[in-house]
């Protein structure tokens, strides 16, 4: 048994050792030092080695017949073991990629100690996928929600392939989406996956049901519960339609639900328990246990273009949660336009795949400034931009001062009512990627 973080720490408490909080806490980077030659940890450096840490907690006394295997600079037991009842602990993240060596301890751990086999491809999931796929809808109709997304784009398209016509796809501009983004996605859909898509133009619904709500958590309500609707509109038109196909990944499940043990919620508008029973159709989730880096993988062995399977992650809720204030279209078009001149700069730069996600943020604050002759009191685009693996952590990425200034200068001179653009330097944890 491998305890991750809060794992370790239940662990060494189930076991009798002690679990006590410190007043110093470790998010994010922390430097950790392997003090014992131990096969978890073979072929990794015994030097200070980067890790990403995520907690308050700490275990401040191993239990009895365990052993401390790592140490950082701020806790005691940064790894503990038993090898004689094979338990082992680690307080840092070893899956994330931001932890140096991660993925040589995880092997280590699968394969030495635990005797494990590799025998899990991406085409052998493909296979399980299309079989599991048409054992499950038989004759019936799969009516799927398309977003442009990777997530959607690739459960469409793995459905396409398995089901053929018994899948129609629906496309709701809810708009909040980027730039042009509601006239580009059906045009790729028919011309670059041959999957038709119908497409439902509701950018005033949504921009009605927003009016005055400042609350993120309840515009992701509002969003979630007006798709639902204008989704559900659109599929009763369908006949024969008994499945509801969604994109959910694995790291939608453990941010939007309690789903196993005291995990809090972090997100309540994701694919995930947001159906009302009166749809009366059963739901399709085939990506359900996939993280983004292995839907990627997936896309790529499904043959689809490069540019839908390593498209920037894009939120359910939109621009809603990337305006930090009430949603107006103004303010939408703010945000729209800054984007749109922000990724012209990232791609001429060449960095647009170096990034994982890359967003532009209307804060609710004007700051003063000199335009010209005049002195201007306008509002504050923040630059998002994060290097990821799979979205459960992500470290700020590390832009050349050339290109944000570009990206400013590009802003400022061009989307009216902004005079002045900052940078977030703030890796997850402690923050999350979006701000809302």
């Amino acid at each position: 048994m491998l305890g991750i973080c809060y794992g370790m720490q239940a662990m060494a408490a189930l076991e009798g050792g002690k679990v006590g909080g410190g007043t110093r806490r470790e998010y994010g980077e922390a430097h950790v030092h392997y003090v014992t030659n131990h096969p978890l940890f073979r072929g990794v450096p015994a030097g200070p080695q980067s890790v990403w840490m995520s907690h308050g907690d700490h275990v401040e006394r191993v239990p009895p017949d365990f052993s401390v295997l790592a140490q950082s600079t701020s806790v005691p037991v940064a790894a503990m073991g038993d090898d004689t009842r094979r338990l082992y602990g680690l307080q840092f993240h070893p899956e994330v990629m931001h932890t140096q060596h991660g993925r040589d301890i995880l092997h280590n751990f699968l394969f030495p100690l635990c005797d494990a086999h590799a025998e899990w491809t991406m085409g052998s999931f493909i296979e399980r996928a299309i079989a599991k796929i048409r054992e499950t809808v038989g004759t019936a109709h799969v009516v799927c929600g398309v977003s442009g997304g990777v997530d959607s784009s690739v459960v469409a398209t793995l459905l396409h392939r398995a089901i053929g016509d018994q899948l129609s796809c629906i496309f709701v501009d809810t708009g909040l989406l980027r730039k042009k983004e509601g006239e580009n996605i059906p045009r790729f859909f028919a011309q670059h996956l041959g999957i038709p898509l119908q497409s439902i133009a509701a950018g005033p619904r949504f921009l009605a049901r927003l009016a005055g709500v400042v609350d993120p958590e309840e515009k992701r309500k509002i969003i979630g519960h007006e798709f639902i609707a204008v989704f559900e509109e659109a599929a009763r038109q369908i006949p024969g339609v008994e499945f509801l196909a969604q994109g959910t990944l694995y790291p939608d499940v453990i941010e939007s639900v309690s789903f196993k043990g005291p995990s809090a919620t972090i997100k309540s508008h994701h694919n995930v328990g947001g159906l009302p029973e009166a749809m009366g159709l059963r739901l399709l989730e085939p990506l359900r246990e996939l993280f983004k880096d292995e839907v990627r993988q997936l896309g790529e062995e499904l043959g689809m273009p490069r540019e839908a399977v390593w498209r920037h992650p894009f939120p359910g809720p939109g621009l809603a949660v990337r305006i930090l204030g009430a949603v107006t279209p103004r303010a939408v078009a703010m945000v729209q336009e800054a984007d749109d001149l922000m990724m012209d700069e990232v791609k001429r730069a060449g960095w647009y795949d170096h990034v994982w996600q890359m967003f532009a943020v209307l804060l609710p604050v004007q700051t003063v400034g000199v335009m010209g002759d005049a002195r201007t009191y306008e509002h504050v685009i923040a630059i998002r931009a994060v290097t990821s693996h799979d979205g459960m952590t992500a470290d700020w990425a590390k832009l050349p001062a050339e290109l944000l200034g570009c990206i400013s200068n590009s802003i400022i001179n061009e989307v009216t009512g902004v005079n002045r653009v900052v940078y977030d330097i703030t890796s997850k944890p402690p923050g999350t990627i979006e701000w809302e």
